[in-house]
C-alpha cells in the first residue's frame, strides 16, 4: 500500500524516494496517475512530477479516442 501522506503536507528526503519508488511501481503496473493521486491524498500535479522524477515513462492521455471521418 502507498505511503499516506497528509494532504499538503511537505515530501522530502527518504520518504520522498519511498514515495516515489512506490508510485513508479504502481503505475508500471497499470493504475492512472488519477487513482494513484485520489488512493495517496495528493494532487494530480504533484503524483505526475513524482513519477517524472522517478524516471516512469509515461503513457499517452487516455479516453475515447475517436478518428478524424474524412
Amino acid at each position: 500500500m502507498a505511503v499516506m501522506v497528509r494532504k499538503y503536507q511537505r515530501v522530502s528526503g527518504a520518504e520522498r524516494e519511498e514515495l516515489k519508488a512506490e508510485l513508479k511501481r504502481r503505475y508500471l503496473d497499470g493504475e492512472s496517475i488519477r487513482g494513484l493521486s485520489i488512493s495517496t491524498g495528493r494532487s494530480y500535479g504533484f503524483v505526475h512530477r513524482l513519477l517524472e522524477e522517478a524516471g516512469a515513462p509515461l503513457r499517452p492521455r487516455g479516453g475515447n479516442q475517436r478518428l478524424a471521418l474524412a
